[in-house]
């Protein structure tokens, strides 16, 4: 990582929270000129965090906001451990790695920081990071490896490290060079371009426009149609309506509810409502008169913006696509912003194919660290090659689609409604 180096230096730092990061340093071994250090509490590295993703290139889902958030109300309650390496050359930092480990009934388990929340894991790099052959990674990631198990809080028995992209910005992701699988499911972008109506003729054909302005006018008998960026009194409780409303759609789907997990719906409420958070997370809805018909939260970074969550109401606007009608007007609001890219992140759901010009492969790595870890490392890889198969098979997908309905029908109360599978774009 950085330019290919003959000799590394490996450091450990801040692995210990009563301890300052100086007095804990560690050489483990020295070749040269890279210096890699882990830090296992967040608050020792913030300020050099904040410092490198200025300028280096990552994903929103890097930022030291949105993963010392996830690591508050999820990571530390349920004992994950943060497992920062940062690779250096000199007083410049090439790379930092967000690793956390994760512990088991009876294992350990190193993977990135948030990993389950984030739509794509990554390290930070600096931007002269390309060049580094692929052997260089490979040596890099043994000597990371070889730090963590020599650091005690670190040590973990397997490594399952998920959703990463092939390039961070511009740059070849140096993680592939691992012996990476195809995570199950793929991530859409589309690029912006020209301004809306340019955009939205490319786009969509005259029939589904034509669809879509009846649609509209539908939504317009019911009440006044507006896009709605909330101010600051209104931004908790337009969270609260799309953490209901999306309950109520994961309920109907058979999936578990996100939400629902501890700390979850603490994290999603910082993201939304603290100030910090402002530049980042944006938080909108389409109200349809007095009613929140659709409420999305994205992210605005850099030059793109992704798509994260979105929900809709269940009455009678539901009949005439406010999730379609407002994703529209999300996109309008991103050209008219000057961004760049659309993300619509993980996920293979049709309505993004409707939209997207470009389909990113993801990548998982699995391996064992100690023999305790290999019949976990075994089992999760046959997992997850079974679920990609399924993914990309229309009629398996279609019948475990099915099967969660019936199961989502079988558990509801007597007395509510039917449940159906939605094949409409509102059903994220």
């Amino acid at each position: 990582m950085g330019q290919a180096a003959d000799t590394i230096v490996h450091a450990r730092t801040g692995v210990a929270e009563t301890r300052p990061p100086a007095a804990t340093d560690t050489t483990l071994a020295e070749r040269g000129a890279v210096t890699l250090s882990a830090h296992d509490n967040l608050a020792d590295v913030e300020q050099v965090w904040r410092g490198f993703q200025e300028t280096a290139d990552c994903t929103p889902f890097q930022t030291f906001d949105w993963l010392s958030a996830w690591q508050r109300h999820i990571g530390a309650p349920n004992g994950v451990t943060p497992a920062i390496v940062i690779g250096r050359r000199g007083d410049e930092i090439l790379f930092l790695l967000p690793l956390g480990v994760e512990r088991g009934v009876f294992t350990r388990r190193l993977t990135f920081l948030g990993q389950d929340l984030c739509d794509y894991n990554a390290p930070l790099l600096a931007p002269d990071f390309t060049g580094v052959s692929g052997s260089a990674c490979a040596d890099m990631w043994a000597d990371i490896r070889a730090l963590l198990q020599a650091t005690p809080a670190l040590r973990h028995d397997t490594i399952a490290l998920g959703k990463m992209p092939a390039k961070i910005g511009a740059q070849p992701n140096p993680m592939l060079t691992l012996d990476v699988q195809l995570n199950p499911s793929n991530a859409y972008e589309t690029d912006l371009a020209g301004d809306w109506e340019k955009f939205y003729t490319a786009k969509r054909s005259s029939s589904t426009r034509r669809r879509d302005r009846t649609k509209l006018k539908k939504l317009g008998d019911l009440g006044e149609v507006r896009f709605v960026n909330p101010d600051a009194a209104d931004l908790g409780k337009t969270l609260d309506t799309l953490v209901q409303q999306k309950s109520k759609s994961f309920a109907r789907m058979g999936v578990g509810n996100l939400f629902a997990k501890p700390g979850h719906a603490a994290f999603y409420a910082e993201l939304a409502t603290a100030p910090q958070m402002r530049s980042l997370v944006h938080l909108s809805r389409l109200d349809v008169g007095s009613t929140w018909a659709a409420v999305n939260l994205g992210l605005t970074f850099r030059d793109c913006y992704y798509h994260i969550l979105a929900s809709y109401d269940d009455g009678e606007v539901s009949r005439f696509g406010p999730g379609a009608a407002h994703l529209r007007e999300l996109l309008k609001f991103a050209i008219e912003r000057g961004l760049k890219r659309f993300d619509f992140t993980i996920g293979d759901e049709p309505y993004k194919r409707d939209w997207c010009d470009s389909e990113q492969l993801l990548y998982d790595y699995a391996a064992s660290a100690t023999l305790r870890g290999l019949p976990v490392t075994g089992f999760a890889q046959a997992r997850r090659s079974a679920k990609r198969m399924i993914k990309h098979s229309a009629p398996l997908w279609a019948l475990v689609v099915r099967m969660r309905t019936i199961v989502a029908v079988w558990r509801k109360k007597p007395d509510a409604p039917s449940i159906v599978p939605a094949a409409d774009p509102d059903e994220r």
